[in-house]
């Protein structure tokens, strides 16, 4: 667009709009040569005169008439004096941010309601919906302790009905609902938070729906991607649409990287129950299983609606998948090696001690029940470990307090260290001062750790730092890069990051703090480093009773066979467990059960193939996420122009 053609629209626009424009402007203008220099957030009464200004507007037809125009031209005007003060004082009025953001989200709500009341009173959407949500809410009930995991091969063929027999919009319509279904299923356990966490209840909530619509999010893209590319054919064929499973596996490997990472529900994590079908992890990861649980359903639901009699061989895929699987995974565990706990017995192997308080989460910040709990844990640590004990673990925030403002519960770790003559492992909070100043909101770092008492050395322990942080629980995502964010208190943790991965001697582990345990680039870098064992505390307690201790039991369990990289795993409140490197388990505590378990735990002997090449794989994924979706708009753009010639 030229400038006299820029000019000439400006022209066009009614009167009444352009002094709208006018008087929004330099309303943010004077806004902006009075704004305080408070640091962070600040308040400011008349940071409401362009809303209050913008209303008036309202009632000329002229100016709101398309609607959407004029709502957009106010977002875009108050966000961008918003950034500016931002961007050159480094705070931000509080007032604006409620006046720029909450307009907007109300009028995005408003067309997403109307676009919704319009799809669900056509039949054929409704149908659709229907499919969808069939086939998403049984992938919910696929999940360990869950069931469904082995029809995983076909469980998703409704879903995929209903992408190639319906138009772009009733797929993306049917695809979100369903998968809010499938998200509700899967993460209901999050409201427990509200039992125990200090944000408001209804925050916490409304945190909960924003993050299901978030996740159902991932699979509406790929309704909208599979949707588009059926239609984008090179001589009659769709050939994109074969490339469509590892398409959707580089859209879960997106959801494992960066801030915003929940590594939570990949779909290969649904054969948990079976030992057999999970050992060709070790070859083609969790991220290989996604891709032929796609093009199995993909696959199955392509042959129900193609003609003739070609389509009954392709019937047969989910059947050959998952009996390679299960041939594959027998083979392997026919091995002597591969006999649960093998050489277990071996002098050079740890006996490790697992203490499982079960202390109920609600009271486990009680102040007044500090000694208590403390006095608990210990007690069940020197009375049930038994003589030879070489490594003790205490579950993450055992001492629920900051470590050095507690100089007697060190002192008492040091003594047991060197009465039990073992390492001790204890999770707790510990902090740093980085800042004099009292205005400074990160005056202190804080950090989630563990700590290792060493018998016979009466010195600080050595620390380790949680590497990967919940996001909006225990860290907002970005704080670092946008400082003004540690002003905000959602009564998340505030929490740093660490940045080192140990590896412990005698026996070289590597500890890992609840959320670590999930990530297999942390797992790599262990390895790398010489790591034979991780040793992984946590605290599910946040759960309550309900699947989530079992799911973050199960994906810990996938990642010990796709690395070969046996786990000893405790859970202040259950599930503890010992895992080999084939996944075999030993000594499962309950949920909410009060015990100590304790046996001798072989050390990693087995290298997979998949620890060669799992980092080159997963950052080749997240290439042909970009690559494709680049391809398949740039394809659509050229089928657009040539059906307009």
């Amino acid at each position: 667009m030229t400038i006299n053609q820029l000019l000439n629209k400006l022209k066009a626009l009614p009167m009444s709009y352009r002094i709208f424009v006018a008087v929004l402007v330099f309303i943010e203008l004077v806004m902006f040569f009075v704004r305080p220099d408070t640091p962070g957030l600040y308040e400011q009464l008349p940071q409401l005169l362009p809303l209050i200004a913008a209303i008036p507007f309202l009632f000329i037809k002229a100016t709101r008439r398309p609607f959407s125009r004029f709502i957009n031209t106010y977002g875009i005007i108050v966000f961008a004096f918003l950034a500016i003060d931002y961007l050159t004082r480094s705070h931000a009025g509080l007032y604006q941010i409620i006046t720029t953001f909450i307009p907007m989200a109300l009028y995005w709500l408003f067309l997403f309601a109307r676009w919704n009341t319009k799809m669900f009173k056509q039949k054929e959407n409704l149908i659709a919906l229907a499919l969808a949500t069939i086939s998403w809410a049984a992938v919910a009930f696929a999940f360990p302790p869950l069931p469904l995991g082995p029809a995983m091969f076909v469980l998703l063929v409704p879903w995929f009905v209903v992408l190639n027999k319906y138009n772009r919009e009733t797929a993306v319509f049917a695809t979100f609902w369903a998968s809010m279904v499938y998200n509700t299923i899967n993460y209901y356990w999050i409201r427990n938070v509200m039992n125990v966490e200090t944000a408001p209840a209804g925050l916490i909530f409304l945190g909960l729906i924003l993050l299901i619509a978030y996740l159902s999010l991932f699979n509406v893209l790929s309704a909208f991607i599979y949707s588009t590319v059926k239609n984008l054919k090179i001589k009659g064929k769709a050939y994109l649409l074969t490339l469509f499973p590892i398409f959707y596996a580089s859209i879960e490997m997106s959801r494992t990287d960066g801030e915003f990472a929940f590594p939570w529900n990949h779909l290969g994590y649904t054969l948990g129950n079976h030992i057999e079908l999970i050992q060709t992890l070790s070859i083609i990861g969790i991220f290989g299983y996604t891709i032929l649980m796609v093009a199995s359903n993909q696959i199955v639901a392509y042959a129900i609606l193609l003609k003739g009699r070609k389509r009954f061989a392709l019937f047969a895929v989910p059947f050959v998948i998952f009996f390679a699987l299960l041939i594959h995974g027998s083979c392997v565990l026919s091995a002597p090696e591969a006999a649960p706990f093998y050489d277990a017995d071996n002098k050079d192997n740890p006996s490790i001690a697992m203490i499982q308080p079960s202390i109920a989460q609600g009271a486990k910040w009680s102040k007044a029940r500090f000694d208590s709990i403390v006095t608990k844990t210990f007690g069940m640590a020197m009375d049930s470990s038994k003589p030879g004990t070489n490594i003790i673990l205490l579950a993450e925030t055992a001492i629920p307090d900051h470590i050095r403002r507690q100089p007697a519960v060190i002192k008492l770790l040091h003594q047991m260290a060197d009465d039990k003559n073992a390492y001790i492992l204890t999770g707790a909070l510990d902090y740093k001062r980085v800042s004099n100043d009292i205005h400074n909101p990160r005056r202190f770092e804080i950090y989630n750790a563990s700590f290792l008492f060493t018998p016979g050395l009466h010195m600080f322990p050595q620390r380790y730092i949680k590497k990967h942080l919940v996001p909006f629980s225990e860290r907002i995502p970005f704080d670092d890069v946008f400082p003004i964010l540690n002003y905000v208190d959602l009564g998340e943790g505030d929490f740093v990051p660490g940045k080192e991965t140990p590896v412990y001697g005698p026996y070289n582990w590597t500890p890992y703090i609840c959320y670590d345990a999930i990530f297999g680039d942390l797992v790599r870098e262990a390895i790398s480093a010489g790591s034979r064992l991780m040793v992984n505390i946590t605290n599910d307690g946040w759960f309550g009773r309900s699947t989530a201790p079992f799911q973050h039991l199960n994906i810990v369990r996938l990642l010990a066979v796709t690395y070969g990289y046996p786990v000893a795993r405790l859970a202040n409140s259950g599930v503890s467990a010992f895992i080999d490197q084939y996944g075999h388990y030993d000594q499962n505590t309950k949920i909410f059960e009060t015990k100590v378990i304790q046996r001798k735990m072989p050390l990693k002997t087995r290298n997979t193939f998949y620890t060669v090449v799992g980092g080159v794989f997963e950052r080749a994924l997240l290439w042909f996420l970009v690559v494709y979706l680049v391809a398949v708009f740039a394809l659509a753009r050229i089928c657009r122009r040539f059906r307009s010639y």
